[in-house]
């Protein structure tokens, strides 16, 4: 796998806590509008320029990325963003309450991406891709890093150990609980041996972050099309902002199902459609029922929970035998007709970090929730190993990583960026 140090903008140091946002995409548009509200220099009115905006203007408007554009510039003006301008690799250390994680930033090839050396395992949204394309589009820029995840290496771990002993770059509480420490590899033999070492991870798995990929790939392709027999390959714009993880220190949370209705099924009805397709359905429970193996659900509808066993055998494709297919093939689409989960506004997705309470709030009186044991990530790479696509919303990878931290440019084009770096004497 090919990957190379950075240069990018970076907060200043002081300034981090505060200008850091979680991703884009945790927030609907209200959401959006009213975390900018109260932190109106935050990195998310950059991703998300159309909380600038009135509620009727029409958020795909051009002038609303041409406002992300101009926002950046804002804050490289103003000194909240500061150029390194030194390629180098960056490490970076998440410390929650139930554990923690370290990364090493930087940028990822997009051929190892289109040739599936980094491996996708969802498909990505028409809607969302053309969406994060047009952003890098105006803003000539990656915005937010892509989380990647890779078999465990004990010498490119004892190589990122070792370069954590210097002080840190950043080391901050976000508004999360989550401790945010970013180490800086300049060294040239530093940078040299990780890079190296980065080369013999034989393959990459998606964590997070399909659409930003997708969209670097897009853009990449316009670039070299532009470019013609002028692009060399080594250009910012043929790779991507990643942040590759060990396998083993991801944490991964389930991602739960509501459904509006029960499709006009009576209590006994749902119970008995469900039965029929190779479950055991419990009796009726007061308390929440959170899934402790696969093959396990819960089931709440009609005011009560039920525990649902799978007694029929698990297919052995991969993509079959997950929990979230079990369930979809099986009770979704064939007993409450929800037949493409990506589309039917009937379903909604709920993190399980959100609680059970919200599953319950979510069905009221008229649908049904059901409650899932988390998709490891042995079942992630064994899916994406077979070449497969999981459904969508399969996974819920906590904590997110944050935007803000690294904005990289992807080519030389005159931009109101580099105003902002004369303005301030670089």
């Amino acid at each position: 796998m090919r990957v190379e140090p950075i240069t990018c903008y970076r907060p200043r140091p002081e300034l981090a806590s505060e200008f850091v946002a979680p991703p884009y995409d945790v927030f609907d548009l209200e959401g959006a509008r009213s975390y900018v509200r109260e932190r109106p220099r935050s990195f998310l009115a950059v991703d998300r320029p159309e909380t600038a905006f009135p509620p009727e203007h029409d958020p795909c408007a051009d002038d609303v990325y041409e406002k992300a554009h101009e926002l950046l510039a804002a804050r490289a003006a103003d000194g909240t963003l500061l150029r390194d301008g030194t390629r180098c690799f960056y490490l970076w250390r998440q410390r929650w309450a139930a554990g923690e994680r370290t990364g090493t930033v930087g940028a990822f090839a997009v051929d190892d991406y289109t040739n599936g050396i980094i491996r996708r395992h969802e498909l990505t949204r028409a809607a969302k891709e053309e969406d994060r394309t047009r952003h890098i589009r105006a803003t000539n820029c990656q915005t937010g890093p892509a989380l990647l995840a890779y078999r465990d290496n004990p010498v490119l771990g004892a190589l990122v150990e070792a370069a954590k002993t210097a002080e840190p770059l950043y080391d901050f509480v976000d508004g999360d609980d989550v401790r945010q420490t970013v180490w800086r590899v300049a060294r040239p033999a530093a940078v040299e041996s990780l890079r190296l070492m980065l080369g013999y991870v034989e393959r990459a798995y998606i964590a997070d972050g399909h659409h930003r990929i997708a969209a670097a790939e897009r853009i990449c392709r316009e670039m070299r099309t532009s470019e013609k027999d002028g692009c060399s390959g080594t250009e910012a714009y043929n790779f991507f902002l990643g942040a590759l993880f060990p396998a083993s220190q991801l944490s991964v949370r389930a991602y739960n199902r509501v459904v509006a209705d029960a499709a006009g099924l009576a209590e006994d009805e749902l119970v008995s459609a469900v039965e029929a397709q190779g479950f055991r359905v419990g009796p009726r429970l007061d308390a929440p029922v959170e899934p402790e193996a696969p093959g396990v659900f819960g089931m709440y509808a009609f005011g009560a929970w039920r525990r649902l066993k799978l007694t029929a055998p698990a297919p052995d494709d991969p993509r079959a035998a997950l929990d979230v297919s079990l369930l979809q093939d099986r009770v979704l689409g064939p007993v409450l007709g929800i037949e493409d989960p990506g589309e039917d506004p009937r379903i909604e997705f709920v993190s399980g970090t959100a609680g059970m309470g919200e599953l319950e709030r979510g069905a009221g009186e008229k649908g049904a929730a059901f409650s899932l044991y988390p998709t490891t990530l042995s079942q992630l790479m064994a899916v994406a190993d077979a070449g497969e696509l999981m459904p969508p919303k399969s996974t819920w990878f906590e904590p997110k990583l944050p935007c803000g931290l690294f904005v990289r440019r992807i080519n030389h084009r005159e931009s109101i960026l580099d105003g902002a770096r004369r303005a301030l004497g670089e």
